[in-house]
């Protein structure tokens, strides 16, 4: 298939004052999203001094289409990132930060307690609030009420596309089981802030998107992203269209319209992007 080019309105700015929060991750020996899926905004939420942090290690037990993180099988040793995590707030001073994870299958709960210590270390101190994006611990209630009883600021599962294209870029997750999740959260806590987000650009139609939305605001979820699909390397699946900033504008309309207490929508959004602005709003 001929590649298509990019449109004027995905160009991104160079931005190079992202230098202080690079360090400070290589000193600390730290993973963050941003890089290891190749993000569209690493250089200017660097240069915010944020940055999505990912622990369990940089392999991830699944092989997702659309994502750069490397697959396969993982260090069966993990490393416990959450004392350079919490100090990294404080050296940057954060207020807000995210904490995701590759996904780890072959954990028996899925990575959940390492979710937990996090959560508890950063709300100990008090001073930043926390988001979490977690994956979808394979189903399992016990590991998921695990991290809900943590206490997360915002808990964020990505749902990733529309019903149609799941299967195709996910073919290890389930799209039901997503939103099983998502409605298991409110279930458990009907007063936890509620996350989630997908990508368009895959093939999917605009009633398919409408439809995603409709899904997501029925088991209760708060806030949606959506973005376009960037192929972040020529292995992953190819982008089948470059979806109009006016489009991005109209599903931004419905989602509201649908009861959605922020949509984030457009060609840069990306599911932690901009989170804390997201959140207060």
């Amino acid at each position: 298939m001929k590649r298509t080019a990019k449109p004027e309105w995905l160009k991104i700015k160079i931005n190079s004052k992202h230098q202080e929060v690079s360090k400070l991750l290589r000193e600390h020996n730290l993973i963050t999203v941003c890089e290891e899926a190749n993000c569209p905004n690493k250089m200017e939420c660097f240069a915010k001094k944020t940055a999505t942090f990912m622990i369990l290690g940089d392999v991830c037990t699944r092989n997702c289409r659309y994502c750069n993180v490397s697959s396969g099988q993982p260090d069966k040793m993990v490393v416990d990132d959450s004392e350079n995590i919490s100090k990294t707030i404080d050296l940057l001073k954060l207020k807000y930060a995210v904490v995701t994870s590759v996904t780890r299958d072959d954990l028996k709960d899925g990575g959940a307690s390492y979710f937990v210590k996090i959560i508890e270390l950063v709300k100990e101190k008090g001073n930043c609030k926390i988001e979490v994006l977690i994956p979808d611990f394979q189903g399992d209630l016990v590991a998921l009420k695990m991290v809900v009883v943590a206490n997360p600021d915002v808990l964020n599962h990505n749902i990733e596309a529309t019903r149609n294209i799941f299967p195709i870029v996910r073919p290890k997750g389930s799209y039901d089981d997503s939103l099983n999740l998502l409605k298991r959260v409110k279930e458990l806590n009907p007063k936890m802030i509620t996350k989630s987000g997908f990508m368009v650009g895959l093939g999917e139609t605009f009633d398919q998107v409408v439809q995603t939305l409709k899904d997501l605001r029925n088991v209760g979820v708060d806030i949606v992203t959506i973005g376009q699909y960037l192929q972040p390397s020529k292995e992953n699946i190819e982008v089948r269209e470059f979806i109009n900033p006016k489009t991005f504008r109209e599903y931004t309309k419905i989602g509201l319209e649908l009861g959605f207490k922020n949509v984030y929508s457009g060609p840069f959004v990306r599911s932690s992007y901009n989170a804390e602005e997201i959140y207060k709003n």
